[in-house]
């Protein structure tokens, strides 16, 4: 799922695309809210809905949040609608 420059997921506005992979896609946003950058990663359309897929993303971003490394984002939260799961973290 491409997400545009602008879009809103709950208080975050997309600013750009920053890469993508076999698990998603990753863009730069900003939090409304706090005012800071975060990072989103987003699951590619259909992952949501294979439970597979979905543990897959939820165990690496579990694994994630104990790390205390500059290279590893910090992980902020995990989010779910209807059509997408998401990460939200921010590099360190």
């Amino acid at each position: 799922m491409a997400l545009a420059p602008g879009t809103q997921l709950a208080e975050y506005e997309i600013v750009v695309p920053i890469g993508a992979g076999g698990m998603g896609e990753v863009y730069k946003a900003h939090d409304t809210k706090l005012g800071r950058d975060v990072a989103i990663k987003v699951l590619p359309d259909g992952f949501a809905e294979d439970p597979s897929r979905l543990g897959r993303f939820e165990r690496e971003a579990s694994c994630s949040r104990p790390l205390n490394q500059d290279n590893i984002a910090t992980l902020y939260g995990i989010g779910e609608s209807s059509s997408m799961s998401c990460s939200i973290g921010s590099k360190r």
